[in-house]
C-alpha cells in the first residue's frame, strides 16, 4: 500500500553552498539548527543579541565555531539588517522572548522582540533578498486554552498571555508578506521543545530545563498541578521540521503545527525525567497564582498537515530524548549555570 506521505527530500543538495542566516542562532533551537546546516554544507551566519535573560550561549556552538560566522547584534537594530540578509537564500528566525510570565511583566519588550523585530527583518528581506525562503519559529501558545484535542491549525486563536499575542502578530506579518509581496514564508507552531542546549539555569525557556538542573544537582524539583497533558518535541526533530519547511515548496505560505512524542501528564513526565537521570525526586505543588492565570491546561498537537506536506515525522522517543539531554548536561553543566 503506498504511503500517504511524500518522500522526504534529501537536504544536502538544497542547503549545500547556500548562504543562510539563523536569527537567535546562539540559542537552543537556533544553535542546533545552525550546526545541522553547517553539516549540510551551508554558509551559515548566526545573529544573536546574547541578552542574558534569554537562551544565547557560546557553549551551544562549542566545537563548531570554525564553520559558523557569528554576529552579536539585536534584530531591533534595523540599520544592520540589510547587510545581514543581503545574498541570503534562506533565513530562519528562531529569535524570541519565550517567557510567559516575563511577557506579562514586560509586555512592551515582548512586543518589540516577537512582533516588531520580525517585521523589521521581513522588510529587510523584501528589499535585499526577496527570493529568500523564510522560516519563522512560532508557538502553540497562540491557541490559548484548547476547545478540543489534539489541536489542529483550524483551532481558534485565543492567546492567554502577551507572549501569545505578540507571536500571533509575528505570524500575521509573515502571512501578509507572503500574500502581498510573494515572500516564501513558512510558520511553525512549536510544542514544548526540549533537548541539549536549552536554558536550564531557570524556567524562563522551558520547565523541563529547570527539572533537569535540579535532578543533576541532586535536588528535588517542583511539579505544578501535575495532571496537565503535554506533548514534547526533541530539538533534533524540530530542526528537521524547520529544514523541510524551507526545502518543500508546498510548505511555503503555510502555517503548521509541529508536535512530538505522544502526550503524557506532567506527573508521568516527572517520573520519566527521574528515570532518565537514574534517580531524583520531586514535590507536587499548587500552581503559583501568576502562572495559573495564564496556564493553558491540556495541550497536544495535531501535526498531520505538516506530515502530509513534507513527509516529516519525529524520530526521537521521549525516553531517548531525556536520556540524551541528561548525558549532555552531565558533561556540560557548568557551562549552563
Amino acid at each position: 500500500m503506498p504511503s500517504q506521505f511524500p518522500a522526504v527530500k534529501p537536504l544536502a543538495p538544497v542547503f549545500g553552498g547556500a548562504k543562510v542566516l539563523v536569527a537567535g542562532g546562539l540559542g537552543f533551537i537556533g544553535s542546533t539548527l545552525a550546526i545541522r546546516l553547517a553539516g549540510l554544507g551551508a554558509q551559515v551566519t548566526i545573529v544573536d543579541s546574547l541578552d542574558p535573560d534569554y537562551g544565547g550561549n557560546f557553549a551551544n556552538i562549542a566545537g563548531h565555531e570554525s564553520r559558523l560566522d557569528v554576529l552579536v547584534a539585536d534584530l531591533r537594530d534595523r540599520e544592520r539588517l540589510p547587510d545581514l540578509v543581503r545574498g541570503c537564500r534562506y533565513v530562519f528566525n528562531m529569535a524570541a522572548q519565550t517567557g510567559h510570565v516575563d511577557s506579562m511583566r514586560r509586555p512592551v519588550n515582548d512586543l518589540e522582540i516577537n512582533a516588531a523585530a520580525p517585521l523589521m527583518l521581513l522588510e529587510a528581506i523584501r528589499a535585499e533578498c526577496p527570493d529568500a525562503t523564510v522560516v519563522y519559529g512560532s508557538t502553540r501558545q497562540i491557541y490559548g486554552r484548547p476547545d478540543y484535542l489534539p489541536v489542529d491549525e483550524k483551532h481558534p486563536l485565543r492567546p492567554v498571555d502577551v507572549n501569545g499575542v505578540s507571536k500571533q502578530a509575528g505570524e500575521g506579518f509573515h502571512t501578509l508578506y507572503h500574500q502581498v509581496y510573494g515572500l516564501k514564508t513558512a510558520i511553525l507552531r512549536l510544542t514544548n521543545t526540549y533537548g541539549p542546549r536549552m536554558r536550564i539555569r531557570d524556567a524562563r525557556q522551558t520547565f523541563v530545563g529547570i527539572w533537569l538542573r535540579r535532578v543533576l544537582e541532586g535536588d528535588r524539583f517542583e511539579v505544578w498541578g501535575g495532571a496537565q497533558q503535554r506533548d514534547l518535541a526533541f530539538v533534533d526533530d524540530v530542526v528537521e521540521a524547520a529544514l523541510l519547511a524551507a526545502a518543500t515548496p508546498a510548505a511555503h505560505g503555510g502555517v503548521f503545527n509541529i508536535g512530538g512524542a505522544p502526550p503524557l501528564s506532567l506527573l508521568d513526565l516527572a517520573e520519566a525525567t527521574i528515570a532518565a537521570n537514574g534517580g531524583g525526586g520531586f514535590d507536587l505543588k499548587e500552581f503559583p497564582a501568576e502562572r495559573k492565570s495564564i496556564d493553558i491546561g491540556d495541550y497536544w498537537a495535531d501535526d498531520g498537515l505538516f506530515r502530509r506536506t513534507t513527509g516529516w515525522a519525529p524520530q526521537t522517543d521521549l525516553a531517548t530524548g531525556l536520556k540524551r539531554s541528561v548525558e549532555y548536561y552531565r558533561a556540560n553543566l557548568d557551562k549552563y549555570l
